[in-house]
């Protein structure tokens, strides 16, 4: 065996420095990934979501009380425009007044 079988033996049996340093690298990338760019991208997609299921139903409100008030002003109260604001306008005032009956008082929100 001359030096250089040697030297190659040698070589096959360690691993490369190279592949030791890409390998760590590797793992590094994996745990960053696993700790920081995965919660990010699912507070993102959250965040994204949030925002679309948000414009829809407010589209669906919004398309919901034209429908009404084109119902009752077409079907019910043909001519009679006031009324069919007098009913919205209870119908809203009530809701609101539900909504305002539920809240707390300031030091009581803890």
């Amino acid at each position: 065996m001359n030096d250089d079988d040697a030297s190659r033996q040698r070589h096959d049996d360690d691993p490369d420095l190279v592949d030791k340093a890409l390998k760590s690298f590797d793992h590094v990338l994996d745990i960053v990934h696993d700790k920081v760019v995965r919660p990010l991208l699912i507070a993102g997609r959250a965040i994204a979501f949030g925002f679309i299921i948000a414009v829809m139903a407010l589209v669906i409100v919004i398309v919901l009380a034209i429908g009404v008030v084109r119902l009752l002003n077409v079907y019910l109260f043909a001519g009679r425009e006031w009324l069919t604001y007098l009913i919205v306008g209870v119908i809203s005032l009530v809701a609101g007044l539900l909504i305002w009956r539920r809240r707390k008082p300031v030091t009581l929100r803890k």
